[in-house]
């Protein structure tokens, strides 16, 4: 997700809400990476335990992954089913800590390991972190997701997604109550961005949801009549909740967004098994922001040795689409990006399927410019994927909205689809029906999943994407910078005081960004403390590449169709199934 987070920001906000850890699968129809041999049955019973308590908690999470026994439930968020929960997570990983891992296969083993991680991660989140009493964003975006994913994929008649689309409407008063009682003293910086998202929300409602309702009901009157009333008081709610954070709880977020070194460095070890002392992190991220720095450097003096770097890349910005050809041109460019990985043979694609490219939903734009949403592993119906591209907003100065189009100029869109769809996250995402474990079709790391993508920018350009004219280089180099500043941004925010404008001023100084997305990127840091993965797990990729085609001896596309035939494990357990 180029310069921002969505999913599968919703996939990096809190555990409780995006965690890919769990998610149920009949338990008469167990899968093995083991050749034929089944787990121990107490661990397949396990598995099977803790993805239906995950997908009770998250039913949302369960439609996603193509379970649609959960299609009519949305999340109960309020304190005493919080707290059921993190009981849940003691006892679930209590039998898990009591498995005989003597008695496992290899593969099982790996599967133990990636899940005890998750269900830590969640655990510390939900128990120690809590998000959910300081992060008000939370309860903004889920209902419209929630909505959204039973609307845009046709798993079902629409007569029937319609009904599962009113019930889960009739559930969201709930949740913006939840976060009413719940949330307390947010920062300052989490409220405004819960108010953009939650006014955001009013107009899906109001209008997508609303047109396709309409659609989907037909000549029903009686159930046209049940969305519209449920429609009405889930707008309402939304309204209420957005007046509330305006009026009432922004006045009063002066909650401070800094984890401290201990919570952040458990955090990242329990969410990416990521383990090294603050100062060796911190080390790498500055050391890889230096590099690609000078890189940039040298290759904008290539371009025009008369301009300086900031002025080169804008001079590049300049020829972008204007708002209504944003995302027509994101569309035509994808295609020439799969042509070429064909054309090289860098990878097995496993499928013909296309994602289609369209606007970010209004509630999802918070911090996002891009990002892929795709059918769940489960899915046996409908195999949509979504290719989402942030546009302006009409409430946006002039001066504002440039600066966002500007983002999208030719050659870093092409870098973007680079990473969003061939050989990124699309890519990866088409592998997951093959993956040969529960565990692995469902445990998604950022550190994995981003750190491929972001590897797969510079790998294409390194096997000559863009023929050698130093515009992609220079594009690719930058969203290197931005991932690397990220990577800094997120430790000092959190761990060494720094403000959000601080941190803004080091995306404008070291990756040339302009102040209003300097400061979205900044600002971003404060929520997703850890998105350090991108750099992190790119950094990881590489090496993991040349460990791999030297123990095997062989190239470049064998380890690319290994690696992403794993899934988006944790990196340390993929690094021990490719090289044992």
């Amino acid at each position: 997700m180029p310069k921002a987070a969505l999913v599968r920001a919703l996939l990096l906000s809190a555990c409780w809400l995006f965690c890919a850890c769990a998610r149920q699968v009949p338990a008469s129809a167990p899968e093995s990476a083991s050749g034929g041999a089944h787990p121990p049955e107490n661990f397949s019973k396990l598995v099977d335990t803790i993805f239906e308590a995950s997908f009770d908690f998250s039913p949302s999470n369960g439609t996603a992954v193509g379970l649609h026994a959960y299609d009519n439930q949305l999340e109960d968020l309020s304190r005493p089913r919080i707290e059921a929960r993190i009981r849940e997570l003691d006892t679930l990983l209590a039998r898990l800590h009591a498995v005989d891992k003597g008695a496992l296969s290899f593969d099982d083993t790996i599967d133990a390991e990636a899940l005890e991680s998750q269900l830590l991660a969640e655990q510390y989140e939900l128990s120690v972190l809590r998000s959910w009493e300081h992060n008000p964003m939370l309860y903004a975006g889920l209902p419209g997701g929630a909505i959204d994913g039973l609307m845009k994929r046709d798993f079902a008649p629409k007569i029937e997604r319609l009904r599962s689309v009113i019930a889960r409407l009739k559930a969201v008063p709930a949740v913006f109550a939840a976060g009413k009682a719940n949330v307390q003293t947010p920062p300052r910086e989490f409220t405004e961005l819960a108010l953009r998202m939650a006014k955001g929300s009013v107009g899906f409602f109001e209008g997508s949801v609303a047109t396709w309702a309409k659609d989907a009901a037909g000549n029903d009157a009686v159930l046209q009549s049940s969305f519209l009333v449920a429609n009405r008081a889930a707008v309402a709610a939304v309204k209420d909740y957005a007046q509330w954070l305006e009026k009432d709880l922004l006045p009063r977020s002066t909650g401070k967004y800094a984890l401290g070194e201990e919570r952040f460095l458990t955090k990242l070890r329990y969410e990416e098994m990521i383990d090294l002392p603050l100062p060796e992190l911190l080390a790498r991220g500055e050391a890889n922001l230096e590099k690609d720095y000078r890189d940039f450097v040298a290759t904008a003096k290539r371009i025009d040795p008369r301009l300086s770097p900031a002025q080169v890349m804008a001079r590049i910005e300049v020829d972008h689409p204007t708002a209504q050809e944003l995302i027509p041109t994101v569309r035509r460019s994808v295609e020439g990006v799969r042509e070429f990985l064909v054309a090289k043979d860098l990878v097995t694609i496993p499928s013909e399927v296309r994602p289609h490219v369209e606007e970010t939903p209004p509630y999802a734009r918070s911090g996002s410019f891009a990002s892929m949403d795709t059918p769940g592993p489960y899915e046996k119906k409908a195999t949509e994927a979504f290719y989402y591209v942030t546009p302006v907003e009409p409430d946006w100065d002039a001066k504002h909205k440039e600066e966002h189009l500007c983002l999208y100029n030719a050659p870093v869109v092409s870098i973007i689809n680079i990473h969003e769809v061939w050989p990124g996250h699309y890519l990866q995402f088409l592998y997951a029906p093959r993956f040969p474990t529960k565990v692995r079709k469902l445990v998604a790391v950022g550190s994995n999943a981003e750190g491929w993508a972001h590897y797969a920018e510079q790998m294409m350009l390194d096997q000559g994407f863009g023929g050698g004219d130093p515009k992609p280089r220079l594009a690719q180099l930058s969203e290197a910078l931005l991932r690397d500043c990220r990577y800094v941004a997120g430790i000092k925010l959190h761990t060494a005081g720094w403000t959000v404008e601080e941190a803004a001023r080091l995306f404008v100084e070291k990756c040339f960004q302009q102040p209003a997305n300097a400061y979205e990127e900044a600002r971003r840091g404060a929520y997703n403390p850890t998105y350090l993965y991108y750099t992190f797990g790119k950094l990881e990729v590489q090496r993991l590449a040349q460990d791999y085609q030297a123990a095997k001896g062989q190239g470049l596309k064998q380890f690319h169709d290994a690696f992403v035939a794993q899934g988006s494990l944790p990196l340390p357990l993929v690094r021990r199934l490719l090289l044992r």
